[in-house]
């Protein structure tokens, strides 16, 4: 029987995955989620960070017992299980953030997998999708906090596959658009693994779509380009040319960008685009607490700041961003 939750307090009583899936899938259904645990997945540590759910780092007490709902969650025993299949990697793109924007291949390849690893933003619902005993592994990367190195994922992926199991990466949106997956499949295939791609929704494209914002639009833009904001301009690491993304004529879309909105809004006003040019910034895109801020190229960043945005946020910049306010 399923519990009408929407509105309610609810405790969760562990800090593993499948207790990150759980609260998911609760938050989903408009639950207040509060954690008990001395330690939780980074999953859930970035929840809490993101102010979505409130985590107690402690053992459960009495009054914790005062809530409408209170689920303990028991972390399962790693797998002893090896795939049929043998060893092998599958590569599956996540999708934005709703578990119904993931695949079917995706969900199929998740059912049946030994070993699950994970990052920050995927549905972490989906992983209830998984085989009881299924390993799974969470190498989330919080930003300013915990991480793994892209070096130490490749190489889990590898140990696990070579000791016969079916292995799962499980990565946001998809993994191949801004998302390492290419590194991870060639370290697959130099172990002389056999490695499947499932291809992902890319939040490139679905999270302005959500928003009620097409990238290309006719009249508008007949193109859109992806940038990474990760590093800033005039950062070692940047390779961007932003004097020709000005000049493109396409809509812009920052990912990963919101620490470094400021300085990539500069450098697109100093190539030369409109400063009235239309913006927005989309905040959680697919999930129920999703955002979208709108201003111009040169009020964006501020105004995602006074509104307090977070990661994840996708920036959007052209005259497609002005739809929002002219529909």
């Amino acid at each position: 029987m399923k519990l009408d939750v929407a509105g309610r307090n609810v405790v969760v009583v562990g800090g593993d995955a499948r207790a990150a899936a759980q609260v998911a899938a609760l938050l989903g259904e408009g639950a207040h989620v509060s954690v008990v645990a001395p330690t939780v997945t980074p999953a859930i540590e970035d929840l809490a960070l993101r102010g979505l759910v409130t985590w107690h780092a402690r053992e459960v007490q009495a009054h914790d017992l005062d809530a409408d709902l209170v689920l303990t969650v028991r972390a399962s025993p790693p797998s002893t299980h090896h795939s049929r299949a043998g060893a092998s990697v599958t590569l599956v793109g996540a999708g934005p953030g709703d578990p119904g924007l993931m695949t079917l291949a995706g969900r199929e390849a998740l059912e049946q997998a030994d070993v699950v690893v994970t990052d920050r933003l995927v549905p972490l619902a989906a992983l209830g999708w998984t085989r009881p005993d299924a390993e799974i592994v969470d190498v989330a990367k919080l930003p300013g906090g915990r991480a793994t190195t892209q070096e130490q994922i490749n190489r889990l992926l590898v140990a696990h596959a070579l000791a016969g199991r079916s292995v799962v990466r499980l990565k946001g949106g998809d993994g191949f658009v801004l998302g390492r997956g290419g590194e991870e499949l060639m370290a697959c295939a130099e172990a002389g693994l056999a490695v499947r791609v499932i291809p992902g929704v890319t939040s490139a494209t679905a999270v302005p779509a959500l928003a009620g914002i097409p990238v290309t639009h006719r009249g508008l833009a007949q193109g859109f380009t992806v940038i990474s904001g990760h590093v800033p301009p005039g950062h070692a690491e940047s390779t961007m040319d932003y004097k020709a993304l000005a000049a493109t004529g396409t809509t812009i879309v920052v990912l990963m960008g919101v620490r470094t909105l400021p300085a990539i809004t500069a450098a697109i006003l100093d190539a030369g685009l409109d400063p009235t040019c239309p913006a927005a910034v989309v905040a959680d895109g697919s999930l129920p607490s999703q955002r979208v801020i709108v201003g111009t190229l040169a009020t964006i960043a501020a105004d995602a700041m006074a509104a307090q945005v977070k990661a994840p946020a996708i920036t959007v910049i052209g005259p497609v961003a002005g739809l929002l306010r002219s529909g």
